[in-house]
C-alpha cells in the first residue's frame, strides 16, 4: 500500500512538472522580441504580414485562450510548424527523436558498465597509486569539454589510427544508421567519457560506506570470501544513490547529445536542434526543449521507482 501511494504521488508530481514545463515553453514563444509573429516570420516582415500570420496562427486572442489552445494542440501531438523546413515539428521530432534515444542510451550503457566495476574496483584500492591514478584521469576526463574530445579521439583514431570513420552514420531510418556500427563508435565513446568520471566517483563513494557497514564485518567474520561480499551484498546496496543520480543526468545526456550529433554530424534531434538555432527556427527550438524537459522528468521519475524498487526502505515521504 505505501509502495502504491509512493508512486501514485510522484506520478502526480511529474504531471504537475509537465504542466509547468508547458507554460514556461508558452511563455518563452510569447517573450520573443517583437512578438511570436517578429520572430517566427523575421525582421524583414511587414506589419501587414504579421498581423495576418497572427490571425491565422491565432495569436491575437487572448493569452488565457492562446494557451488552451496550444495545450489542445499538444496533447493531439502537434507541436507546430517549422517555417523553415515546412515541415510539421512533431514529425521531424518523431523522425530524429529514436536516433537520439539510441545515441544516448548506448552511451549511458557503455559508461555505466564501465563505470560502475571501475568505481568498485577503486573503492577496494582506496589510497592506493592506481587509485589516485583512475581518480586524475576522472577528472581530467570530467573538465575536458565534449567538443574537444571528440576532436581529439578524431585525430587520433580517424586520422593518426585510421580504425574509425570521423562520421557517424548517415540515414534517414534507424536502421540505416545501426547498419554501420564501427561509424557509432567515436560518437558513443564521447558521450560516455564524462558519464564515466562521473559516475564511477558515486560508485566509489557509495561503496566505501557500504564496505564500512555492520553487515559486511559481520559477513568477513562469518568466513565470506571478499568478492562474495561485493557482488552479493555491497554492490546492491550501492546502485542507489548510483540510480537517484541517473534520472537527474538524463537532460545532460541530452545536451551532451546536441554536441556530439553536430561534431559527428549525427541525424538526430540534436543535429536538429543546432540546425534550428542557426536558422532561427523557433517552433522546432521550442519543441526540442519541451521534448527534452518531458524526457528529464519521465526518466527522474524512472530513477525514482527504479530506486525504490532496488532499495524498498526508501521512504515515500521523501518524494
Amino acid at each position: 500500500m505505501a509502495t502504491l501511494l509512493y508512486l501514485t504521488r510522484r506520478v502526480l508530481q511529474a504531471v504537475a512538472v509537465i504542466f509547468i514545463v508547458t507554460v514556461v515553453v508558452f511563455c518563452l514563444l510569447h517573450s520573443l522580441p517583437g512578438g511570436p509573429g517578429r520572430g517566427i516570420l523575421g525582421p524583414q516582415a511587414t506589419a501587414q504580414q504579421i498581423t495576418a500570420f497572427d490571425h491565422a496562427q491565432g495569436l491575437d486572442r487572448p493569452l488565457p485562450v492562446q494557451y488552451a489552445y496550444y495545450l489542445g494542440r499538444l496533447l493531439h501531438g502537434d507541436l507546430g510548424t517549422s517555417y523553415t523546413l515546412n515541415e510539421s515539428v512533431s514529425q521531424l521530432i518523431t523522425q530524429r527523436l529514436p536516433k537520439t534515444l539510441v545515441l544516448t542510451v548506448l552511451s549511458a550503457l557503455v559508461g555505466l558498465l564501465l563505470a560502475i566495476p571501475l568505481g568498485m574496483w577503486q573503492a577496494v584500492r582506496r589510497n592506493k597509486p592506481v587509485d589516485y591514478a583512475v581518480t586524475t584521469l576522472g577528472f581530467v576526463a570530467y573538465a575536458t569539454p565534449v567538443y574537444f574530445l571528440g576532436l581529439v579521439l578524431v585525430l587520433v583514431f580517424s586520422q593518426v589510427l585510421p580504425w574509425f570513420p570521423p562520421q557517424a552514420p548517415q540515414g534517414e531510418t534507424l536502421g540505416q544508421v545501426l547498419g554501420d556500427p564501427a561509424g557509432m563508435v567515436l560518437p558513443i565513446v564521447t558521450g560516455a567519457a564524462s558519464m564515466i568520471a562521473v559516475f564511477s566517483r558515486y560508485m566509489r563513494a557509495a561503496t566505501l560506506e557500504n564496505l564500512s557497514e555492520d553487515y559486511v564485518r559481520t559477513a568477513r567474520a562469518g568466513g565470506a570470501r571478499q568478492r562474495s561480499i561485493l557482488w552479493r551484498h555491497v554492490f546492491r546496496n550501492s546502485l542507489t544513490p548510483v540510480v537517484a543520480m541517473l534520472g537527474y543526468y538524463v537532460p545532460v545526456l541530452f545536451g551532451g547529445a546536441l554536441v556530439v550529433e553536430q561534431l559527428f554530424n549525427y541525424p538526430g534531434m540534436g543535429l536538429l536542434f543546432w540546425t534550428a538555432a542557426q536558422s532561427s527556427d523557433y517552433p522546432v527550438l521550442l519543441g526540442c526543449v519541451l521534448v527534452i524537459s518531458v524526457a528529464t522528468v519521465v526518466g527522474t521519475l524512472l530513477a525514482d521507482i527504479v530506486q525504490r524498487i532496488i532499495d524498498p526502505r526508501v521512504k515515500a515521504g521523501r518524494a
